[in-house]
C-alpha cells in the first residue's frame, strides 16, 4: 500500500527557510504526478508545487514562485519542498500527494500533513 508521510514543518520567522520531506513508499515515481498542496485556517488547499513525472516539467503557484523549489531522491522515494524567504502567508498544513496522471489530478494518495508556522 502507497504510504507518504510529511515532515520538516515547524515554526520558523518570516524572512526564514525550511525544507520539508515526504517519504513516499511502495510508489514508482516514473509517469505519475507528485505534488505539495497546503491549506490555510478558513482556506480552501491549494496547490503549491508539482513534478510531473510524464512531461518532466516543475510547476508552481504564483505566490511561491522564486521562493520554492520541488525535488526528488528517486533512490530514497522521497520528494522535497524547500521553501526560501517564509512569509506570514505561507502558514498553513503542507501536504505532499501522489499518484495522478498529470499534475491537474487527481491524486489517488495524500500524507497527513505536516504544519508550517511562519511569524512575522
Amino acid at each position: 500500500e502507497v504510504q507518504l508521510v510529511e515532515s520538516g514543518g515547524t515554526l520558523v520567522q518570516a524572512g526564514g527557510s525550511l525544507r520539508l520531506s515526504c517519504v513516499i513508499s511502495d510508489f514508482t515515481f516514473d509517469d505519475y504526478a507528485i505534488a505539495w498542496f497546503r491549506q490555510a485556517p478558513g482556506k480552501e488547499r491549494e496547490g503549491v508545487a508539482c513534478f510531473g513525472s510524464r512531461d518532466g516539467n516543475t510547476y508552481y503557484a504564483d505566490s511561491v514562485k522564486g521562493r520554492f523549489t520541488f525535488s526528488a531522491d528517486n533512490a530514497k522515494s522521497t520528494v522535497f519542498l524547500q521553501m526560501n524567504n517564509l512569509k506570514p502567508e505561507d502558514t498553513a498544513v503542507y501536504y505532499c500527494a501522489a499518484d495522478a496522471p498529470s499534475c491537474w489530478g487527481p491524486y489517488d494518495f495524500w500524507g497527513q500533513g505536516t504544519q508550517v508556522t511562519v511569524s512575522s
